[in-house]
């Protein structure tokens, strides 16, 4: 017939089956948590450089009407 210990082993099978599913899901959620921190970081980047970028055009639109007048008041 069947040995007891391959009974004992097949009722583990899906606690064991549980086990691995969680493992699993544990190492996507970090993964997942992991990739989330890392976008933030970069979108943080990209938003610094936004302003970087919209301060260099108000300040060249500034240094262009400065310039402007300062020739209209010598010319």
């Amino acid at each position: 017939m069947t040995d007891p210990r391959d009974a004992a082993l097949f009722e583990c099978a899906p606690g064991l089956r549980l086990a691995a599913h969680e493992r699993v899901s544990q190492i996507q959620h970090d993964n997942i948590c992991h990739r989330l921190d890392r976008l933030e970081e970069l979108m943080e980047r990209l938003e610094r450089r936004l302003w970087l970028t919209v301060y260099g055009v108000v300040a060249m639109i500034l240094a262009q009407a400065l310039q402007s007048v300062l020739t209209a008041g010598t010319g």
